[in-house]
């Protein structure tokens, strides 16, 4: 068993309290119109930039620095989290789910082979997000999923969409549309009868997260599980158009639930008692509610009309405590020995705080996917209820302030060593493509982070403020060469309401910091990971061996 005591660092005392401000979605990226944190009244983070090099840098968040398998791969608030936390790198989703599929040991392993017990009789039910964002899911996975289990011996199958829109250009989900098709083409002249049986818009069908609106995850089992829905279509490409033109300010996130039906007018892919289920999603957080519905026996968020007894397994387990699901494709990574791990072995304390949709990375995923604190003497947990009802653009200052005021008093309560929150704006207000609300959002977190700068300069401590990923800092579709907007067949800007592969902003300060401590110049690659080194050596601590180096040094 590993040695969780940490030596003292040799040249940075212990005693100072340490906050740890992380802001969701918040990349540096071209200071343009189109950039809302430029934009915005963000006087607090554009005076830290005056540090460079030695107390402001920036750092990847985003492909391999992750633990994504591609540069292009964007970066995301869980696996950012995870690495944020952890210390290290770990193969993360996609990479995962790419690994099994081209070994072929997902088709061997345990998940698959409890599917597969339905195959003889029942259908093989695929439920995710169809899109090539690689942020919850990925077109090409799910086609090798097809493929792969038609060849090991599902008769019948059936997909149930969800288009996306959010982390890939509205409109796409046509031409992911017109994909899926050739591939369950090319199965079904294999003998297997495959179709598309469902679908619908990834924020108004299924794709709620955090228990926020239970309403979004049955409007998908109607459509999925029972057949039924207002909207009947032949085929999903009808369904995709024929929705625009009844209401041509529908896009892609908020596509209403539909069915495919034959030509009786029946469903052509309800789920029933023998089927198999499989949601092909390799990202949690927006699959857990419908895990649960799947799953659990004693169930009332809403009424399942009738609950099929089915095999049911995930791309991945979307919850190490909840056991959710039991059984499932591609085994997780094991991040072990993460830093707040160590911070409680060691006799520090930790204050974590965010509001609903970002406690779970603040806690779950920083944590190592792992629910829970792993000490109730040492660790408080804090969440504030998100606004539900309403889409975050409505409401852009979030609940930042509040956020930031929890923190504060944690800070000069004097309870707590460290202190770690999360400020969502950027993201989630960046992700509904409304730029004069995400400047808001923007100058809102900076202002929040004021709040705590002020605290630490009250108890002479010092704070640590970085990001997750980009989102924010471009908020329209560039040419990668020119880094000019492109326009599109109407002359209009494309609205970006993904995430981003720009590197993120990290800064050090406050009073308690040491005035020999800066940013090492040998790092030019620095990530996420390099993060957790970072913190346990500002709290006067060396860093596990094998965690990736420091950002910092003493300089004598």
């Amino acid at each position: 068993m590993a040695s969780f005591v940490l030596p003292a660092h040799p040249k940075i005392p212990k005693g100072k309290k340490l906050a740890v401000i992380i802001l969701d979605g918040w990349g540096e990226q071209v200071s343009d119109e189109y950039n809302a944190i430029h934009v915005a009244e963000t006087p607090t983070m554009d005076a830290l930039k005056k540090g460079h090099p030695d107390t402001w840098r920036l750092v990847k968040a985003h492909g391999p620095a992750v633990g994504l398998p591609k540069e292009d791969d964007m970066g995301n608030s869980e696996v950012g989290h995870n690495a944020l936390g952890a210390g290290r790198i770990f193969e993360q989703g996609a990479g995962l789910v790419d690994t099994a599929l081209q070994t072929g040991k997902l088709f061997q392993g345990s998940g698959f082979k409890y599917i597969q017990e339905a195959f003889p009789t029942g259908t093989l039910h695929l439920i995710g997000l169809l899109s090539d964002g690689g942020v919850h899911s990925r077109l090409d996975q799910l086609q090798a999923l097809i493929k792969g289990s038609a060849a090991n011996g599902a008769k019948r199958i059936r997909v149930h969409i969800l288009t996306d829109g959010r982390d890939v250009l509205d409109g796409s989900s046509l031409g992911f549309v017109d994909d899926l098709e050739k591939t369950l083409k090319e199965v079904r002249d294999q003998g297997c009868d495959a179709l598309i049986a469902s679908g619908g818009g990834r924020m108004e069908v299924t794709m709620d997260r955090y228990e926020n609106d239970w309403n979004v995850v049955k409007r998908g089992w109607d459509a999925q599980v029972l057949g039924e829905s207002p909207h009947k279509f032949k085929s999903a490409t009808e369904a995709l158009k024929k929705l625009k033109e009844a209401d041509p300010k529908v896009n892609d996130q908020y596509y209403p639930p539909f069915v495919i039906v034959d030509d009786e007018g029946k469903a052509v892919g309800p789920v029933v008692d023998g089927d198999a289920v499989v949601t092909f999603n390799f990202r949690a957080d927006r699959m857990v509610m419908l895990a649960k519905a799947l799953e659990f026996e004693d169930f009332k968020s809403f009424d399942r009309v009738r609950w099929p007894k089915v095999k049911y397994a995930g791309m991945l387990q979307y919850d190490g405590e909840l056991k959710l699901p039991k059984k499932f494709l591609v085994s997780p990574p094991e991040i072990d020995r993460t830093s707040g791990e160590y911070m409680v072995h060691n006799g520090i304390s930790t204050f974590a705080c965010s509001e609903t949709v970002k406690f779970g990375h603040v806690t779950f995923f920083w944590n190592g996917n792992r629910s829970g604190q792993f000490s109730k003497e040492l660790e408080e947990y804090v969440e504030i209820p998100s606004d539900s009802g309403i889409t975050f653009n409505v409401a852009p200052e979030m609940k930042a302030i509040l956020i930031a005021e929890k923190a504060r008093d944690a800070i000069l309560s004097g309870k707590f060593d460290t202190v770690r929150v999360n400020l969502p704006n950027g993201d989630m207000v960046g992700h509904t493509g409304d730029f004069h609300a995400t400047v808001v959002g923007c100058a809102t977190a900076d202002k929040a982070v004021k709040i705590i700068f002020d605290a630490v300069e009250q108890v002479g401590g010092m704070f640590l403020v970085t990001a997750d990923h980009g989102n924010a800092e471009d908020m329209v579709k560039r040419n990668p060469k020119t880094t000019k907007p492109v326009l599109d067949k109407n002359g209009k800007l494309q609205i970006l309401t993904s995430h981003t592969c720009a590197p993120v902003p990290i800064a050090i300060g406050g009073p308690g910091l040491p005035k020999n401590v800066r940013f090492r110049r040998d790092l030019p690659n620095g990530g996420l990971a390099n993060v957790a080194a970072t913190t346990l050596n500002l709290l006067g601590f060396e860093a596990p061996a094998d965690y990736e180096p420091s950002l910092i040094e003493v300089v004598d």
